[in-house]
């Protein structure tokens, strides 16, 4: 079997796998595995109990099989483990081990209700996820994982004014890695680029554990890569892989920074390596549009594909994927599934991403006019987003807005060029068209 075949039957026997682990993740107490993505959009790591890994956790739990604080901690750790490579099996796992420590202390139990808390907006539940982190601040005001998932929380609700005010709260209590990550994404989606990036360069410069300085740098890696000075985010991802070589973000931030540049050949051994151990639906789109920019296209559809399992695989350990795979669908899949995800998605919380995803699976399935407002909304916070403005553009050239699109296509292109090794050809097209006519 050709190269290109057997690495993609190795991914699909990697997520099948994950299929079988789910239907034995009821044991909490079992194996050290891996585990899904992060639920905000910028979420980071917060600090578990330090030098606790799940293994040692097990341990201690066998010995001392009624101590509540341990099986928060477990849970956590699985929580953690799901956020770095995508797996999630850990789900379930990590929920029952959220029962079972608030199962013996169900009062003043802020760590389990916070770790519960980060459970749920990692299964993209939001509304869940503030109630538990509220409830454990109730308990605790100055929880590091509470303040952090209440941000993550109000994010992820489009409750940006919120979230604002959360994140300077979590700073006068808890300053420190999670906040300012949080702190710095909360003004990248309010249009404020340079604050975000002053708050992240202040969370690098202050980060001791390496897998804080590798989150901080990578986060500055995508910052720079969103405004297309690569050549930075390389620089950023370099140091993040530097601290920490195994993490998997930050090389996913250095193969995009690779395609940006037009290394595409290096760009797609990256992701390839990213995907095998984590494939997760924006890896996989990345990976088969650069496959299609490459003229693989077999080898593209094969990675789309594989977008249907980790679906099933996401619901199975409890995650709304709706908003994860709206967007693939609208360009590589079924349209009017992805616009029926899109619209669940809006209808449970109006973000500038929910906005973008159904504005484009709207374009996408014919009905443009209807699109249009959603665009605008999805825009409308000076969050600098190429994609969102790419959508924006192609929707208003469908209405027939020239004038608009000729404004969206050029600014999105300006801002990163790269945004997309197939979404910027198509730019790049319907700008010159524009142009021409």
């Amino acid at each position: 079997m050709p190269v290109a075949g057997g690495r993609t039957w190795r991914l699909v026997a990697g997520v099948a796998g994950l299929a079988l682990a789910l239907t034995a993740a009821g044991a909490v107490v079992g194996g050290a595995g891996e585990g899904p993505a992060a639920p905000a959009a910028a979420a980071g790591p917060v600090a578990g109990p330090a030098g606790q890994s799940v293994r040692s956790l097990q341990a201690r739990l066998k010995a001392q099989p009624k101590d509540a604080a341990a099986w928060a901690a477990l849970g956590a750790a699985y929580v953690e483990e799901a956020r770095v490579s995508g797996d999630p099996s850990r789900y379930p796992q990590a929920e029952e081990a959220f029962v079972r420590s608030l199962r013996l202390r169900p009062d003043d139990n802020a760590e389990a209700l916070a770790g519960r808390g980060a459970l749920a907006a990692a299964r993209h539940d939001f509304p869940a996820a503030l109630r538990d982190a509220e409830r454990a601040l109730a308990v605790n005001a100055y929880s590091e994982r509470a303040l952090a998932v209440r941000i993550d929380a109000l994010v992820e609700l489009g409750r940006y004014r919120e979230a604002l005010g959360a994140a300077e709260q979590a700073d006068a209590r808890r300053p420190g890695i999670p906040v300012f990550t949080r702190f710095a994404y909360v003004h990248e989606l309010r249009g404020d680029t340079a604050e975000a990036r002053r708050v992240l360069e202040l969370a690098l410069g202050s980060a001791a554990r390496p897998a804080d300085v590798a989150y901080a740098a990578t986060a500055l890696g995508r910052l720079a890569w969103q405004e297309g000075r690569y050549a930075q985010a390389l620089r950023h991802c370099d140091h993040a892989l530097k601290a920490e070589p195994g993490n998997l973000e930050a090389r996913e931030c250095r193969a995009r920074a690779l395609a940006g540049k037009g290394d595409l050949p290096a760009a797609v051994q990256e992701f390839e390596t990213v995907v095998d151990r984590a494939p997760l639906p924006a890896r996989l789109v990345a990976l088969g549009e650069l496959y299609e920019a490459t003229g693989q296209r077999e080898r593209a559809a094969e990675q789309y594909a594989v977008l249907g399992t980790w679906t099933g695989l996401a619901r199975a350990g409890g995650v709304n994927p709706d908003l994860d795979t709206a967007l693939a669908a609208a360009d590589h899949g079924d349209r009017a599934a992805a616009l029926r995800a899109a619209r669940a998605e809006w209808q449970r919380r109006r973000t500038v991403h929910t906005e973008d995803a159904l504005a484009w699976a709207l374009h996408r399935s014919g009905r443009s006019d209807e699109a249009l407002g959603h665009a605008r909304k999805a825009t409308a916070t000076g969050y600098r987003n190429a994609v969102f403005l790419y959508h924006r553009g192609m929707i208003e050239r469908a209405v027939g807005d020239e004038a608009g699109a000729r404004t969206s296509l050029s600014r999105a292109l300006a801002l990163n060029p790269g945004f997309s090794p197939v979404g910027s050809r198509e730019a790049r097209r319907a700008l010159d068209a524009l142009e021409g006519s």
